[in-house]
């Protein structure tokens, strides 16, 4: 099992922030989000070419012929169709043999992505599975929302799975309440509602502007549609998983943001010292953000092999996922 992830190079930061917004102090953003920075794509740079570059990163010194199955996952692709994942197949020059599909999920997308190569590899119609999860939510923000600009970041991640990562990859608990679809949302764009340039845009109470053609977020149902949920997940992937949290070495959550997720924390009863809550220098990067605090807490020694992770993603859907992981982290490159 391999893992990687790739960041573009333009960062947005707290100054930036404030410099566009004098009103905002950075400081006060990175006390109450736990952001200072985020990175943000160019204006020619799209979710597939940070899926490319970080599945290179990944396939470095890799037999790229033995990959079979391609997985993309985003909510931000280059076009409606065709896949994506069929233009990145060829991009990387994976064989012609090799399925390939995209799907459209946000934040709980790296836990289903791990559930439908699990079920791919076990049912042997897969032996070595290309995971990519690539997102650039800056392209559906409005230039004045200063709020949902302030917490997330683009990027992608990918990890390279083997028949014999099946086995290490525990049971999961997945959920979906799609009676929130409304709370954290793209309106315009697609075919119920085509983007329209004459859109006027409005203004919230909170000073934030948005129109029908970019990224909506109601924080408040997002924040009690997550505390009301995530503890009773990771409960229920406990039981499955015949484990207490005790036996769980360190929980990584999507990371949404740093009050959120204390928050969580508290009313979980986990530790500090075994509860990931990092994206000071990357912000919330959606579907890549436990895959990249999997790789770091491996780069810095924070999980060894043979520990038990919980890993545990919620949001956007409304979706949620947890699995537990029981992996030989020695196989997972660490540069």
């Amino acid at each position: 099992m391999k893992i990687e992830y790739y960041l573009p190079e333009k960062i947005f930061s707290n100054s930036d922030l404030e410099s566009e917004f004098p009103e905002w102090n950075a400081g006060k953003v990175e006390e109450k989000v736990g952001i200072r920075e985020r990175h943000i794509v160019g204006q020619d740079e799209t979710a597939l070419d940070l899926a490319y570059h970080a599945s290179e990163k990944l396939l470095a010194g890799e037999d790229r012929n033995q990959v079979d199955f391609l997985i993309l996952c985003t909510q931000s692709p280059d076009f409606f169709l065709p896949t994506s994942a069929c233009i990145l197949q060829d991009r990387l020059g994976l064989p012609r043999n090799c399925g390939a599909l995209d799907f459209n999920l946000g934040c709980s997308g790296f836990i289903y992505g791990l559930a439908l190569s699990k079920g791919l590899l076990l049912a042997g119609i897969a032996k070595k599975i290309l995971l990519v999860m690539a997102e650039t939510y800056s392209r559906h923000m409005h230039r004045d929302d200063r709020a949902n600009r302030s917490i997330f970041g683009d990027a992608s991640s990918a990890i390279l799975l083997n028949s014999g990562d099946a086995k290490c990859i525990g049971e999961f608990e997945l959920g979906t309440d799609g009676s929130g679809w409304k709370n954290l949302i793209v309106e315009a764009g697609a075919m119920r509602r085509k983007f329209d340039t004459e859109l006027n845009s409005s203004q919230d109470e909170n000073g934030n502007f948005m129109s029908p053609n970019n990224l909506y977020m109601n924080g408040q149902e997002i924040f009690n549609f997550t505390i009301e949920n995530v503890p009773a997940m990771i409960a229920k992937v406990l039981e499955k998983n015949h484990c207490s949290i005790e036996d769980i070495k360190y929980v990584i959550p999507h990371q949404a943001n740093k009050y959120m997720l204390e928050y969580l924390r508290k009313k979980m009863k986990i530790p500090t010292e075994k509860y990931h809550n990092d994206i000071l220098l990357t912000g919330n990067t959606v579907s890549s953000t436990i895959p990249i605090g999997l790789k770091d807490c491996m780069v810095k020694g924070t999980i060894h092999p043979g520990d038990k992770i919980l890993l545990a993603g919620f949001g956007v859907g409304y979706s949620w996922g947890a699995v537990v992981l029981d992996i030989d982290f020695q196989e997972i490159n660490q540069q």
